[in-house]
């Protein structure tokens, strides 16, 4: 399925969502949400033709999803999000989740302005030094395997025990931080990188950014957050690093080995699945290497709530350091946006056990829902949205009801250029120039990253969080502008 007859069956839905009609081999619609423009704007069709194929895999209710920040990835679009039916049928696809397991972004708030800073350039070198950053382990965390077993089967808990965060951050986490594993299934390749690589944030669009509240739209929730104007965060955004990556290689290569091509398409005979993309190879949820991957996915997520519990820890001591110890260092939400979860969720008036898969989508939980602290749960969950390094970030809280994406939303900005693209187009000593004029200090391990997480890089963050209010799966609550950006 590599042609373009996909376009032959768009319609405009409403005034931000396109759908695309069930055709060929899809099982089911699919959405993307994209107003006017921002569709006849976009140039590279290979994202639209994976949300086709994603909305092939078997057991799918509902449709399948691409959010505002759509754009090419491996099988699924990064911004993909498609639930299936865990008692009938369903699948479990490793490029629905992604590379970079429950990579993340975690929020954490302090009761500082910006004048409360006396040097903000001795901060960011202190940032710059003691935040690991790069594709290296270097700067982690010295833990042996029995705490890594720990750690895999733990996660964030299991991180306070071990000293790094408090107790009162794990009601702030999604699932509480742990996800449940019995049987971890991960590679002794996984093992030895995910020893090196605790506490670091790894490269590419990986980051620490000191921000300041810049704009709140809805008040009362912001309050509800603790969060006010000119206010001192910082957003931590990373995940399972080389633990992660090698999980998902390990079990891609697995499940891709007994998938068969057949003319266009791709079977597996033992399962009886036909798909157009060899990519999106998927096991039946209750097979033993649907089992095995769903357990090493969650011990990989449990490595990264740990990650970020570290790196928030460091975070804390520095901010102690520079600014004593009178500081508050909270954790205001931590969201996973690659990961496959088990929901509930009622489609067509019918409630469904669902494995829902976000890859470059996060929760957005509803006003009331279940899974919602007590603090959260008459504003509806927060929503991390990252930006760019030069423009801004912004907080979302979900909507007052369920919405039709599986309670999702969008994750980023979303990549308008490739890296390949963006480091022939853009040069990172005028951009670095660029950014220290706007007042942000940028510290980054190489240039090629600059150039390739560059705002010219990116789509405009403020447009696709209008277009995500405008769909209703979440509700814009304060925008967060850059002060100190730390990138490997």
């Amino acid at each position: 399925m590599d042609d373009h007859t996909w376009r032959d069956y768009m319609e405009r839905k409403s005034n931000s969502i396109m759908k695309m009609k069930k055709h060929g081999l899809m099982k089911v619609d699919a959405n993307l949400i994209s107003n006017e423009s921002h569709w006849n704007l976009h140039s590279d069709d290979r994202g639209p033709e994976q949300l086709r194929n994603m909305a092939c895999l078997p057991g799918l209710v509902g449709d399948v999803w691409a959010m505002a920040d759509w754009h090419f990835g491996y099988g699924f679009p990064i911004g993909g999000v498609a639930a299936t039916d865990v008692d009938n049928g369903g699948v479990i696809s490793p490029g629905g989740v992604g590379f970079d397991i429950n990579c993340g972004v975690r929020l954490v708030t302090t009761n500082l302005q910006l004048n409360d800073i006396g040097n903000l350039k001795s901060l960011g070198k202190r940032l710059a030094k003691e935040i690991p950053a790069g594709t290296s382990g270097k700067g982690g965390y010295e833990i042996n395997s029995s705490k890594l077993s720990n750690i895999i089967t733990g996660g964030a808990e299991a991180a306070y025990e071990l000293g790094w965060g408090h107790s009162e951050d794990l009601s702030a986490i999604e699932s509480n931080g742990v996800l449940e594993v019995d049987e971890p299934n991960i590679s002794e390749r996984a093992i030895e990188r995910g020893i090196r690589q605790l506490g670091t944030l790894g490269s590419g669009n990986h980051f620490l950014e000191l921000q300041t509240v810049d704009s709140i739209v809805d008040k009362n929730t912001a309050e509800g957050y603790g969060l006010f104007p000119n206010q001192i965060v910082a957003m931590i955004h990373t995940g399972s690093r080389g633990l992660g990556h090698q999980v998902c290689s390990d079990h891609v290569k697995k499940l891709e080995s007994g998938y068969k091509r057949d003319g266009k398409n791709w079977i597996h005979k033992e399962w009886g699945i036909t798909l157009p993309d060899r990519q999106l190879a998927a096991a039946p949820i209750h097979s033993k290497s649907g089992i095995e991957y769903i357990q090493a996915m969650q011990s990989a997520g449990n490595f990264a709530f740990a990650n970020r519990s570290a790196l928030t820890q460091r975070f804390r001591d520095i901010i102690y350091k520079e600014l004593g110890s009178d500081a508050e260092v909270d954790v205001l939400y931590d969201v996973s946006h690659n990961i496959a979860k088990f929901e509930k969720h009622v489609i067509e008036g019918v409630a469904c056990n669902c494995c829902v898969h976000r890859k470059g989508a996060t929760r957005a939980l509803p006003v009331g829902h279940k899974e919602l602290d007590q603090r959260f749960s008459q504003f509806g969950q927060p929503v991390l949205v990252p930006g760019d390094m030069g423009t801004a970030s912004w907080v979302l809280s979900g909507p007052k009801k369920a919405n039709v994406a599986f309670d999702s939303s969008c994750h980023g900005a979303g990549r308008s250029l490739s890296r390949t693209q963006a480091r022939k187009n853009i040069n990172s000593s005028d951009l670095l120039k660029e950014l220290n004029h706007k007042g942000i200090l940028i510290h980054a391990k190489t240039e090629n990253v600059l150039s390739e997480e560059a705002p010219d890089a990116y789509k405009d963050v403020d447009e696709i969080i209008r277009m995500t209010e405008d769909a209703g799966l979440a509700n814009p609550v304060s925008r967060l502008t850059p002060l100190i950006v730390i990138k490997g």
